[in-house]
C-alpha cells in the first residue's frame, strides 16, 4: 500500500479538476463532508471546507492482482485503514490529491474506507491472464543492499556486481503465486461493486508505457455531473451539412427547441406582426435583414418559457463574428457548440440535385431521392438557390468567416458530416450528454 501525493503541477494535457467547478458540485461535495464527519458545530466546519478548495483533486486508487504492477502489504485491515486515513488527512494529500496503491484488498477494507469518507473519483483495476502473472513473479529478483527489484527478462541490471548478489525473494513460487491469485479473484468481484460508474480495467499485459497512457486518460475524464444541464445547443455548418435534419432529431429525442433562425423570420412575415412587415420589405427587395432585426426576433423565441425550460438547439445563426459578438453579449450562450464539416463536392452534390415537383410541393433528389415516373421527373423544378453558381457564392462567404466563428466558440466539437445521418447524430449526442473535453482533437 502506498498513498501518493499527486504531481504539484500537473502536466498541460491534463485537465485541472477545478475546470467543472459548478455550485451544484460544490454544495454535493460539502453535503457529503458533512454527513461523513457530522461536525457538533456545521458552520466553522463547512468554512474550513471551502477553504480547502479540494473538491477537484486527483483521488485515485489502483487496484489488481499479484504481479500485475502495483504494490501488496499485509496488515489488519482495521490497523491498515487507520494508517491511510493519518496519511490521507495530511496537507499535501488534501490538497494536492493522492493515489492509493493496493488497497482495499477485501470488501471488508472498501467499507471501512468508505466509512472514513475516503472516496476516490478514479479507480483502476490493472488485469493480466494468471499464466503472464506466475511467470512475470517466478522472474523477480530483489537486491538485498538497495531493496531494487529487477526481473530476469524484463529488468536485468548490466552490472555483474549487481546480477551476483541478487537474490530471490520469498513468496514467488508457482503455487505461492497461484494461490494468491485465486484469493484476488476471489475478492476483485466484491470489491468492484462499491465503485460502480467509476472504475476501468486496464490490460495490465502489455508494454508499461501502454498501460501508463491508458490509466494517464483515463483519470483525465471529468465524470458525468448530477447537476441539472438544459442544453442550449448551437450548430455551425455550411449550407447542406445537415443542421437542419440534426436539430430535428435532437428537439424529437430530448424535447429541446427547434430555432431555425430562417424559418422565424418567414413565420414573422406569415404573421404579419411588427417586425414582419420590416422583414418584408427586405425579402421582397431580396436584400439581407439588419442584424438588428434578426436578433430582436431570435431574442423574443430564446425568451419564451419553452426555451427556457427545455433548451434549444440554435442553427442558422450567426454567420459570422458580428453576429456572434452580438448573440453573446445579449446572454444568449450556447452550451455545446458542433461544427458540421462537409467537403466541397459533397455539398455540391447535396444542393444543386435537390428539385421540387411545382404540383405536389414533393422533394426529391435526383441521386438519393429520384422522381418515381419520367412525368414527374420531366415537370421537376430547381430552386433558383440551388443552382451551382449560388451554392459555390455562399460557400466562398461561409470559408471566409467560419474560422472566426470556430475561434470565437472554443471549445468547438468538430464532427463529420459527411457520412450517415444517423451516425453523425449519434456522435452529436455523444458530445450533449459526456462533459467538455480539456482540448477537442
Amino acid at each position: 500500500m502506498d498513498a501518493t501525493t499527486a504531481p504539484h503541477r500537473i502536466p498541460p494535457e491534463m485537465p485541472q479538476y477545478g475546470e467543472a467547478n459548478h455550485i451544484f458540485e460544490m454544495m454535493q461535495n460539502m453535503l457529503e463532508q458533512l454527513l461523513i464527519h457530522q461536525p457538533t458545530d456545521p458552520i466553522p466546519f463547512m468554512i474550513d471546507h471551502l477553504q480547502l478548495d479540494n473538491d477537484y483533486v486527483p483521488k485515485i486508487l489502483v487496484l489488481g492482482p499479484p504481479a500485475s504492477g502495483k504494490t501488496t502489504v499485509t496488515l489488519p485491515s482495521g490497523l491498515l485503514v487507520r494508517l491511510v486515513q493519518a496519511r490521507l488527512r495530511e496537507e499535501d494529500c488534501v490538497t494536492r490529491g493522492w493515489i492509493l496503491d493496493g488497497i482495499p484488498e477485501t470488501r471488508e477494507q472498501a467499507l471501512l474506507l468508505q466509512t472514513l469518507g475516503i472516496a476516490p473519483r478514479h479507480v483502476i483495476v490493472l488485469s493480466a491472464p494468471d499464466t503472464v502473472l506466475i511467470e512475470r513473479n517466478l522472474g523477480k529478483r530483489v537486491d538485498p543492499l538497495t531493496g531494487e527489484v529487477y526481473h530476469t527478462t524484463f529488468d536485468w541490471p548490466p552490472q555483474p556486481e549487481i546480477q551476483n548478489r541478487l537474490l530471490v525473494p520469498a513468496g514467488i513460487s508457482e503455487g505461492e503465486t497461484a494461490r494468491k491469485l485465486l484469493e484476488f479473484h476471489r475478492n476483485i468481484v466484491r470489491i468492484a461493486p462499491s465503485y460502480p460508474k467509476i472504475l476501468r480495467v486496464i490490460p495490465a499485459d502489455q508494454p508499461c508505457v501502454d498501460v501508463f497512457c491508458q490509466a494517464l486518460t483515463y483519470v483525465q475524464t471529468i465524470h458525468r455531473s448530477n447537476a441539472p444541464f438544459t442544453p442550449r445547443v448551437l450548430l455551425l455548418g455550411p449550407m447542406g451539412s445537415g443542421k437542419s435534419l440534426q436539430a430535428a432529431l435532437l428537439a424529437q429525442k430530448y424535447g429541446l427547441v427547434n430555432v431555425c433562425c430562417g424559418q422565424l423570420l418567414k413565420e414573422a412575415v406569415a404573421d404579419k406582426s411588427k417586425y414582419g412587415k420590416v422583414i418584408l420589405s427586405f425579402f421582397e427587395k431580396e436584400i439581407a435583414v439588419p442584424d438588428s432585426i434578426i436578433m430582436k426576433v431570435l431574442g423574443r423565441r430564446l425568451d419564451q418559457q419553452d426555451c427556457v425550460e427545455r433548451g434549444w438547439v440554435l442553427h442558422g445563426f450567426p454567420r459570422d463574428l458580428d453576429q456572434a459578438h452580438m448573440l453573446n453579449s445579449l446572454g444568449y450562450k450556447p452550451n455545446r457548440v458542433f461544427f458540421l464539416n462537409v467537403p466541397f463536392d459533397s455539398i455540391l452534390e447535396r444542393l444543386t440535385l435537390r428539385r421540387t415537383d411545382p404540383v405536389t410541393g414533393e422533394r426529391y433528389h435526383l441521386m438519393y431521392k429520384p422522381p418515381p415516373t419520367v412525368e414527374i421527373q420531366a415537370r421537376l423544378l430547381q430552386n433558383p438557390k440551388d443552382t451551382e453558381e449560388q451554392v459555390k457564392l455562399k460557400m466562398d462567404l461561409f470559408c471566409r468567416t467560419s474560422a472566426e466563428l470556430e475561434q470565437f466558440y472554443q471549445p468547438v466539437l468538430p464532427l463529420n458530416g459527411d457520412q450517415d445521418p444517423y451516425t453523425v447524430f449519434e456522435h452529436l449526442e455523444s458530445g450533449i450528454i459526456n462533459p467538455l473535453p480539456n482540448k477537442v482533437p
